[in-house]
């Protein structure tokens, strides 16, 4: 009877905590609060400044910012349209730059805390290929991908029981469980790969947001090419779970029309680039 019972909450918490995402229409795991989600981001990513060398201003810094805000801009302006301006309540947006040539990486952590490493502005050559990569890291936060990771995560690894604990416990106590989950110290945002599925949906999400933003997301495809070739040497470590490259192209080309159909439909004057 406990099992049956148990078996039929756990189907209504799994119905309860699907989320979809607002481009794409696709359901998703979502059973960690944004609340906690975004607290425990927030402190890593002050963590995390402190320990790297950020860039205070100069180019590198002015490009980053200015591309960071006109996706900003496109990002709530789609949201406003569809009525779901709503779900960006919580993000608190940040965009820094790392010093640092060596490393060809950006992220996105939950909340809208971005950051782009001097290294990748050597592989993007341009402020079209920046808006590429920024937005697909952009899109990997509004899709909740790092929440549904470590969602999936909770529940094979620690069960229902765990899992109720771990929402219900004070912070200190939800983050090691979060943790656990993620692998050992795991950062959140940061280490914790994604799917080649969210990799594939954060491709799609960008394109449509720097396309929205004023960008050309013709220059979509060549970028992964160039990330992928790695200038003749082993691709990056950014790119280990990142789709096929040949299918990736030819999907991100076929994409294109729909992206610049999106730019029209949901103009953003803000933007530079418009």
């Amino acid at each position: 009877m406990w099992k049956k019972i148990s078996f039929s909450l756990f189907m209504l918490l799994m119905l309860l905590a699907c989320s979809k995402n607002a481009f794409t229409g696709r359901k998703s795991l979502n059973l960690i609060p944004t609340s906690t989600i975004n607290s425990l981001s927030f402190s890593e990513y002050k963590t995390f400044l402190s320990q790297n060398k950020t860039l205070a201003s100069g180019s590198q810094v002015d490009l980053v910012r200015r591309v960071g805000k006109d996706l900003k801009a496109a990002t709530e302006v789609y949201y406003r349209s569809i009525g779901k301006a709503s779900e960006l309540k919580d993000f608190a947006w940040e965009f820094n730059v790392v010093d640092d040539p060596n490393t060809v990486n950006a992220f996105c952590m939950p909340g809208g805390k971005v950051v782009v490493y001097t290294g990748i502005l050597k592989v993007t050559q341009n402020e079209d290929a920046l808006a590429v990569v920024m937005g697909h890291e952009i899109a990997h936060a509004l899709a909740h991908h790092g929440n549904e990771r470590m969602s999936q995560g909770l529940v094979a690894q620690l069960g229902l029981t765990s899992l109720d604990l771990a929402l219900s416990q004070k912070p200190a106590a939800t983050r090691n469980l979060l943790m656990t989950a993620a692998g050992a110290g795991a950062q959140i945002g940061v280490l914790l790969p994604f799917s080649r599925k969210h990799e594939s949906e954060a491709d799609e999400i960008g394109l449509y947001l720097m396309a929205m933003a004023g960008y050309n997301p013709s220059e979509a495809a060549p970028f992964w090419q160039r990330m992928n070739s790695g200038g003749g040497s082993r691709p990056p470590e950014f790119m280990s779970t990142h789709p096929d490259p040949a299918k990736r192209s030819e999907t991100l080309r076929r994409l294109v029309p729909r992206a610049r159909a999106y730019a029209k439909k949901y103009p953003v004057p803000a933007s530079s680039k418009n």
